[in-house]
């Protein structure tokens, strides 16, 4: 049976995580945001504030829930002020190593009962739990970028998890307004395992002079009706989230198909991260 969710906790104030307790806030849940650094934090409700903003100038919301909602947001600094939630979400870097010790925390800080999600891109659900006392409450709660504006969210359940935490899980998502898409544990899970080995064939393509960035953008946009090309994806998502993910799907499956292009290391390590860096396969000012 589903748990009904009242406080909610968010680790990583980022992009992803802020956008994350703006759909639980905009939902009518306390929410904690931690975040390592309070300019972090300070950012990342920046960001809430800035985002609820546009739904106000769009009529999507008033200004009286816009407030209300935000006034449901505390960010803290320490993970032990979530001990009182039924629910926290893991948003940070996608790094299994991190993941795996902010886990590892949260077991022994939050009560017996409460759910441990991550919004994990590809990193095993299973391992994670593995981290954790509690591998029957742990699930994946992957959120598409950005949060409030994406419709789906992928449920993924590792290899212990409750069918009780996967009814919790899916009934918060459908409560935030979106559509759930449900896939085992296996490395990238669905959207990842098919999208990213497109942005990286999108990479050998440029790396092998088969078109531009700009043709191969405006073949997949105007050729597939795709709302944005691979490479332009790419950088909004960020080129080292989609070289982890890569390599997690190359580890993890040991098929050559997935070996991640070496163009798209090299941006990486050029810091050419996309977006965020103001450089990617793009240039943005």
């Amino acid at each position: 049976m589903a748990q009904h969710v009242k406080v909610m906790g968010v680790v990583g104030a980022g992009q992803m995580g802020s956008g994350i307790a703006q759909l639980a806030a905009a939902a009518q849940l306390q929410v904690f945001m931690v975040d390592v650094n309070e300019t972090a934090l300070t950012r990342g409700l920046n960001a809430v504030t800035s985002s609820f903003s546009r739904f106000v100038k769009k009529g999507s919301i008033s200004q009286e829930q816009m407030d209300k909602s935000l006034a449901l947001i505390k960010t803290t600094t320490s993970l032990e002020h979530l001990e009182p939630v039924d629910f926290v979400v893991e948003a940070v870097a996608e790094d299994e190593s991190l993941k795996r010790r902010i886990f590892a925390q949260l077991d022994k800080i939050v009560k017996p009962s409460a759910v441990l999600a991550s919004n994990t891109s590809s990193i095993s659900i299973t391992r994670l739990a593995n981290s954790t006392g509690r591998p029957n409450q742990v699930i994946g709660m992957h959120f598409m970028n950005p949060p409030p504006i994406m419709k789906l969210v992928e449920v993924v359940r590792g290899m212990a998890t409750e069918d009780s935490v996967f009814e919790t899980t899916k009934a918060l998502a459908e409560r935030f307004g979106k559509t759930v898409s449900c896939s085992k544990d296996y490395p990238g899970f669905i959207v990842n395992r098919i999208l990213m080995p497109m942005i990286n064939e999108a990479f050998y393509a440029v790396m092998e002079g088969v078109g531009t960035a700009d043709d191969i953008d405006n073949g997949m946009k105007l050729g597939t009706n795709h709302p944005m090309g691979p490479l332009a994806l790419a950088d909004f998502i960020g080129l080292d989230t989609c070289l982890s993910i890569m390599r997690v799907l190359y580890q993890g499956l040991g098929d050559t198909k997935y070996r991640p292009c070496p163009l798209l290391v090299q941006y990486v390590d050029a810091g050419w991260l996309g977006k965020k860096t103001g450089r990617g396969v793009y240039q943005h000012p």
